[in-house]
Parts: structure tokens; C-alpha cells; sequence
């Protein structure tokens, strides 16, 4: 058996990188990627969980994840896309100046 640890590590990891990522910056492109980074966090935490008994790797863990990332791809590609939009619209992607702009 695989010792999980090293992946509960890793995931706690990377949620606190996605964490501080959607805290510090205030750039729409880095806050995708604070958002992605924590889906990634949380299929890997899934993953290793799944994987808890001796000999034996859960499929549904592993189709709920690749489904999870599928969905991820598209959510991300609906971010780029508005990002762009907003970008060509005021010349921008800073959330504190778009903030601003509320009527």
C-alpha cells in the first residue's frame, strides 16, 4: 500500500498556494489560476483518498475526477473568455479598477 500522506501533504500544499493566490493578487488571469490550482488541489486529494484500501483503486474516484476535470477545462475556458472581453472593453484586468466601474 502506497502511504497517502505525502499526497495529503501536497494537497494542503496546494490549497494554500490557490489560497493565497485568490487573497494576494488582484489580477484576473492569477486569480484563474488561484482557481485552478485549487481543483487540482482538491482531485488530487480525492485520488488519494480513494486509494485507502489494500489492493484496491476505487473507479468512481477516478471518473468523478476526470469528469471534474473536464467541467474544470470548460469553467476556466468561460474565465479566459470574459477575462479577454473585459480586457478589450476597458483596456484592464485589475479587479480593484473594475470594482470601480459599478453603476
Amino acid at each position: 500500500m502506497i502511504p497517502y500522506q505525502p499526497f495529503i501533504i501536497s494537497t494542503v500544499l496546494l490549497m494554500a498556494i490557490g489560497l493565497g493566490c485568490l487573497m494576494v493578487r488582484r489580477d484576473m488571469i492569477r486569480l484563474l489560476m488561484g482557481i485552478e490550482i485549487l481543483f487540482n488541489a482538491a482531485n488530487l486529494n480525492f485520488i488519494a483518498l480513494s486509494a485507502q484500501v489494500e489492493g484496491f483503486m476505487d473507479p468512481l474516484a477516478q471518473s468523478v475526477v476526470m469528469m471534474a476535470i473536464v467541467l474544470d477545462g470548460a469553467v476556466i475556458a468561460v474565465g479566459l473568455a470574459m477575462t479577454l472581453n473585459v480586457y478589450r472593453h476597458y483596456r484592464t484586468v485589475d479587479v480593484r479598477r473594475l470594482r470601480r466601474l459599478r453603476w
